[in-house]
């Protein structure tokens, strides 16, 4: 939670500012001790993509948002809520109900066992 409101800042990785693969990243560090890097469509290839149904806390969401291509990540939390940076408003936590998220949902990701096993 002390995340919240972090202003957006491209290519960001800090307090000062961040970017929605930035702060996927030094969430998954802080919280997993699991070292991610890269944009969301490289986080998208490191994932085995899962059904809505299956989702759980640390999860990643993916949207396609620009160019129809992968443009946006987010961590799952619980309840179909997900925490993320946007331009607009910096961190936050959305619902993947929400009329704009629901539009441009592409799919959910769980990291691969064997990224997790050479410790990625």
């Amino acid at each position: 939670k002390n995340w919240l409101g972090t202003k957006y800042q491209y290519a960001g990785e800090t307090k000062k500012g961040i970017d929605c693969s930035g702060f996927s990243c030094v969430l998954y560090d802080s919280a997993y001790g699991i070292r991610l890097n890269g944009g969301s469509r490289d986080i998208f290839s490191l994932v085995d993509p899962i059904e809505k149904a299956e989702f759980r806390e640390g999860d990643l969401v993916f949207f396609k948002i620009e160019k129809n291509e992968i443009s946006h990540v987010g961590v799952y939390l619980s309840n179909n809520h997900f925490a993320h940076a946007t331009i607009q408003a910096g961190v936050i936590i959305s619902d993947l109900d929400d009329p704009y998220y629901k539009k441009y949902f592409y799919s959910g990701g769980r990291i691969r066992k064997k990224m997790l096993d050479v410790g990625y």
